[in-house]
């Protein structure tokens, strides 16, 4: 199968040295993606790469593709749907800019947070040999985890921009991160995909947000919305 064969290249902890450094020192580039569906259409969309600076978070590069989503959707299979248009976008930018190549890829969706433990962050991060993190603004109900009263009274504990609580499945594994960012009472949803701690990723989310969505990622929506 090929999904567990990917799986298996899962890298769930940090690899890179500007990761070990509470400054990030030496991450100079950080990239954000998303694939967006024309609205009441879900075989024509936009696949999305942006590129920041860091830790100023100006934009270096957009690039925006119409593309025709031809494979037919299967649930827990969706980054098969999806993944081949964000690795072609990133291969694109390393022929014609590699001095601009990401050292860190934003998804907008989840990593280990997934019903096959392999959702889209996971996927892309291991066909192009990329640290990626997914950040999804919706709870993925999977391993017992459920947005029910519990989980909206710990959403309300949270009070200040950064923090955090762990989401533990029934099988006690940590799948990912709750945080909210300025004043926002709309959690975001943080997992590995791939080459990132979880640690890692939820502090390198926390550095990346102006508002309520890390600038990677809201760039990256704006840019698909223009598309």
């Amino acid at each position: 199968r090929e999904q567990a064969r990917l799986k298996a290249g899962v890298v769930e902890q940090d690899t890179e040295q500007w990761q070990k450094d509470p400054n990030f020192t030496g991450l100079e580039r950080v990239g954000g993606v998303d694939l967006s569906y024309l609205k009441g259409d879900d075989t024509s969309a936009c696949a999305s790469l942006v590129v920041l600076s860091y830790p100023a978070l100006e934009v270096l590069y957009e690039d925006c593709r119409m593309v025709a989503v031809t494979a037919p959707y299967v649930a827990g299979f969706l980054a098969f749907r999806e993944v081949p248009f964000l690795v072609e976008a990133v291969q694109r930018l390393q022929q014609e800019e590699p001095r601009l190549r990401p050292q860190v890829l934003l998804v907008d969706g989840n990593g280990l947070l997934h019903h096959r433990g392999f959702g889209l962050a996971c996927h892309l991060g291991v066909l192009t040999d990329l640290p990626c993190v997914g950040v999804a603004k919706n709870l993925l109900q999977v391993d017992g985890l459920v947005r029910d009263e519990l989980h909206r009274e710990q959403i309300r504990s949270l009070q200040r921009s950064g923090d955090t609580f762990p989401l533990t499945g029934t099988s006690g594994r940590v799948l990912g991160m709750v945080s909210i960012y300025n004043n926002s009472s709309k959690p975001l949803y943080i997992s590995v995909g791939h080459r990132v701690s979880l640690d890692t990723a939820v502090r390198l989310v926390r550095s990346c947000c102006r508002y309520r969505i890390p600038e990677p990622i809201r760039q990256v929506r704006l840019q698909g919305l223009r598309g």
